[in-house]
């Protein structure tokens, strides 16, 4: 109830989602199993041999970890092999003189002190052109040192390169322009209570052909402070899928799903997390790819459904993603699916007829719950 230059505007709340409402004051925050993003907030502690699986798979390591690090570590390699070869080619003057005397043919021309041997080493390196440096015939140590850093230069461009180009070919970048809608809702499909959530891609080289998956997380804290985790794949209609426009993916509430007693009131303390992924071929690279995302018992919306974003016209199918997210309500008992088929009644003509109205209490109110759902709810429900 709100007021509004002195008049009383009173507020219907009987049909406000139950994923909004909040927890008792003094409850702890859920912790996510897997982010929204696809990552998981787990860290790894007392490992054994905690840094041997990263130098083992050295290429693997650097091509996960960030640029700035990556861009870090070459600019350090090639800057300490500079002064490496430096210090070499200093050592090789020093013992043959040629800093004491001018007169006395070098092994390097022009390279006096530690300072010409370091531009001698790094012009060597990245092959920019001596200028009036250069090697002579006369020293066999230097023209080995010569060919050696040579050799490394090589093998260090190679590495970069390869790390480079397999960086900005990630499965990660790709997965970014594939995405999950934000929330899951329960509706009626065909008479059957079913979650569902939205897959799209972002771009125009569509995906061809992908495989879906759903997993059910259900966590239970021990009164030691330890975490009891058991997970359950979700069956789901459809699997296998052609993403060439969005499409939203169904599991139907039946019995054999785990969340078969799933109610709305329910959604106020569950303690699960429903992990969604999509696996993939890139049509441009060939790359296997998989984009992730979890929904909390928080972002699934009861008796909701997903707002129509396809239109036809002459000569294209048209897609508005500006409504890839966007919810509208539908007529949905808040009953369980157990619940739900237990109340229902033969069929006469188009209409369910039960002898009573179950009630649900939310949130210490108590709700009257029709399930008497028309024939063309169901037809507007079904996407």
């Amino acid at each position: 109830m709100s007021t509004v230059r002195g008049e009383q505007v009173v507020t219907e709340i009987c049909c406000t989602t139950i994923h909004t409402l909040s927890r008792q004051n003094g409850s702890e925050k859920q912790l996510r199993y897997m982010e929204k993003d696809g990552r998981f907030p787990v860290v790894f502690r007392r490992t054994p041999r905690e840094w041997t699986p990263y130098l083992m798979d050295i290429f693997t390591t650097l091509v996960e970890i960030r640029w700035r690090v990556m861009l870090l570590i070459f600019s350090l390699s090639n800057i300490f092999s500079w002064l490496f070869f430096g210090l070499i080619y200093w050592l090789i003057a020093y013992v043959h003189g040629d800093a004491d005397s001018v007169d006395n043919e070098p092994c390097m021309h022009n390279v006096r002190g530690f300072t010409g041997a370091f531009m001698f080493s790094m012009e060597t390196q990245t092959t920019i052109g001596y200028g009036f440096r250069g090697m002579t015939e006369k020293c066999m140590v230097a023209i080995v040192v010569f060919t050696v850093q040579d050799l490394f230069s090589c093998f260090l461009d190679t590495i970069v390169i390869g790390i480079v180009a397999a960086k900005m070919a990630s499965a990660r970048k790709r997965a970014q322009t594939v995405g999950f809608s934000s929330c899951a809702v329960v509706n009626l499909r065909d008479g059957v209570l079913c979650l569902s959530w939205r897959l799209g891609d972002f771009r125009c080289n569509h995906i061809l052909e992908g495989v879906a998956r759903a997993q059910l997380v259900h966590y239970v804290k021990q009164p030691q402070g330890s975490i009891v985790m058991s997970c359950q794949d979700l069956e789901i209609h459809n699997r296998d899928i052609v993403l060439a426009t969005p499409t939203t993916i169904i599991h139907k509430l039946e019995p054999g799903s785990p969340l078969y007693c799933l109610a709305p009131g329910n959604l106020l303390r569950g303690n699960f997390e429903l992990l969604v992924s999509f696996t993939y071929t890139g049509d441009s690279t060939g790359m296997l790819h998989q984009t992730r995302a979890s929904y909390t018992a928080a972002d699934i919306r009861w008796g909701q459904r997903f707002q129509d974003m396809l239109k036809v016209d002459k000569k294209h199918y048209k897609v508005d993603y500006a409504l890839f997210n966007e919810t509208t309500w539908v007529p949905v008992p808040l009953l369980s699916a157990q619940e739900y088929d237990s109340m229902r009644c033969p069929a006469e003509g188009s209409q369910f007829h039960c002898p009573c109205l179950p009630s649900v209490k939310i949130n210490g109110q108590t709700c009257q719950v029709n399930i008497d759902i028309t024939e063309e709810v169901m037809q507007q429900t079904y996407l």
